[in-house]
C-alpha cells in the first residue's frame, strides 16, 4: 500500500514565479503558524521545506522567523547583505497575499526599542560601550568613513565586536540602510579615537544628513560618453598569464564620479587553457555579444556608464558604474539566465564612490 500510495501520490507543482510561491506558501501557512507558534521544530518542519522552494525561483533568498505578536508570525525575507538580491527581495514581498496569521517582510527592519542592545560572546553593545566619529576625506567629501569604537575592543576579540557591531547597525539602522549608506566602518577602542567621540544613538540622524546632502548634490546627473576615448591597456598578471584591459580613460578623468556610486561587474568564465588564458577564435563573438547586450541594457542615458573590461586568466570582466544597483540587477539577472547554458556568467556589485578599484588603470606601473 506504501509504495502504490508513492506511485499515485500528486507530484507538487513547480515554482516558477512569485505567485507561484504565494500559493504554495498558503496551502502550507498554517501548519507553518503553528511550529512557529508552538515552538517546534522551525528548522526540520519550516525552513526546510521553505528553502528549496525560494530556490526554485532563484537563489539568494535568506529568512528569519519568530512571532511578531501574540496572534501573529513574522517571516523576514532577506539578502543577507549581498547587494544584487535585495530587488528580488522586495519584489517577493511586494506579491505577498495578505495573512490574518502572519506578517511578510522585506529586509531585516529597525528594531525601535533597545536597537544597541544585544550581547554577543558574554560582550555587550549598547550606548554604554559604543559611539562613533566620521573621517572627513579632502578629496573625497561625500566619502561616508565612520569609526565605532568599542569599550572592550582588543586585536583578540576583533572579530566578535565587528559581527556585533553589524548586527548593532542592523537594528538600528535596518538592513537596506546599513547597506547602502556606510562607505566603510571601523572599529577601534576609544583610547585610540582619532576625533571627539559622538553618542551611538546620534548616527541614524547623522547618516539621514549626510544622505539627503549626497541626493540634493548628484541626483539626476548624467555622463555622455559618446565621443570618449578608450585606452588598450597590457600587463603581466603575477602568474605570468597577460592582461588585456580596454578603458574608457576619458571617464575616469570625471569629476562627479559620486554621482554614479555603484560599480557593476559582470565576469564571464571561459577556457583559456590553450591560449595563455585569453579567449580564442570561437569564444570572442559570444563575449563580445554578452558585452554589446550589457551596453544595450544599461546606456548611459539611463545612468549606467561603461567603463570598459579586463580580459585575463581565463575571465573576462565588464565593468559599469551606475546610479542605483535595483533595475540593473535585474537586467544583468536577465542576461546571466540567458547564456546559462552557453558560457559560465555571474555579475556582483560593489559601492564606490571614488571609483578607487579603477587607480590600477590610470599608470601602467599600478595594473597589479
Amino acid at each position: 500500500m506504501n509504495v502504490l500510495k508513492s506511485i499515485f501520490s500528486r507530484k507538487e507543482e513547480a515554482i516558477n514565479s512569485y505567485t507561484d510561491f504565494w500559493k504554495w506558501f498558503v496551502k502550507n501557512e498554517k501548519r507553518f503558524y503553528k511550529v512557529v507558534k508552538n515552538s517546534g521544530d522551525i528548522h526540520k518542519n519550516f525552513f526546510d521545506k521553505l528553502a528549496p522552494k525560494l530556490d526554485e525561483i532563484k537563489d539568494g533568498f535568506w529568512f528569519m522567523t519568530g512571532m511578531y505578536n501574540d496572534d501573529t508570525a513574522e517571516l523576514v525575507l532577506t539578502a543577507d547583505g549581498v547587494i544584487k538580491n535585495i530587488v528580488f527581495v522586495e519584489e517577493l514581498v511586494a506579491c505577498a497575499p495578505k495573512l490574518h496569521r502572519w506578517k511578510i517582510t522585506a529586509l531585516k527592519q529597525p528594531v525601535d526599542a533597545n536597537a544597541y542592545g544585544i550581547e554577543m560572546d558574554g560582550i555587550k553593545f549598547n550606548e554604554t560601550t559604543m559611539n562613533f566619529y566620521s573621517h572627513d576625506h579632502e578629496y573625497m567629501p561625500d566619502e561616508i568613513d565612520i569609526t565605532i569604537t568599542h569599550s572592550d575592543f582588543s586585536e583578540e576579540n576583533r572579530s566578535t565586536i565587528n559581527n556585533g557591531v553589524l548586527l548593532a547597525l542592523d537594528n538600528s539602522l535596518g538592513e537596506l540602510k546599513t547597506l547602502t549608506t556606510i562607505d566603510y566602518v571601523d572599529v577601534e577602542h576609544p583610547k585610540d579615537a582619532k576625533s571627539d567621540l559622538i553618542p551611538i544613538r546620534k548616527l541614524k540622524d547623522f547618516l539621514i544628513w549626510r544622505e539627503k546632502e549626497f541626493v540634493e548634490k548628484y541626483d539626476g546627473i548624467r555622463y555622455d560618453a559618446t565621443n570618449d576615448n578608450y585606452s588598450l591597456l597590457e600587463a603581466t598578471l603575477k602568474n605570468g598569464l597577460p592582461l588585456v584591459a580596454m578603458i574608457n580613460s576619458d571617464l575616469l578623468k570625471w569629476d562627479r564620479k559620486a554621482s554614479h556610486p555603484w560599480i557593476a561587474v559582470m565576469e564571464i568564465t571561459y577556457n583559456g587553457a590553450e591560449n595563455k588564458g585569453m579567449p580564442d577564435k570561437s569564444k570572442r563573438p559570444r563575449l563580445d555579444k554578452i558585452e554589446d547586450e550589457m551596453l544595450s541594457q544599461l546606456p548611459s542615458f539611463e545612468g549606467y556608464l561603461n567603463i570598459g573590461r579586463q580580459t585575463a586568466d581565463s575571465k573576462r570582466k565588464i565593468y559599469f558604474a551606475c546610479v542605483e544597483f535595483r533595475k540593473s540587477s535585474k537586467r544583468l539577472y536577465a542576461i546571466k539566465e540567458k547564456y546559462k547554458h552557453e558560457i559560465e556568467l555571474d555579475y556582483y556589485f560593489y559601492k564606490d564612490k571614488y571609483w578607487q578599484s579603477f587607480e590600477r588603470f590610470q599608470t601602467k606601473d599600478s595594473l597589479f
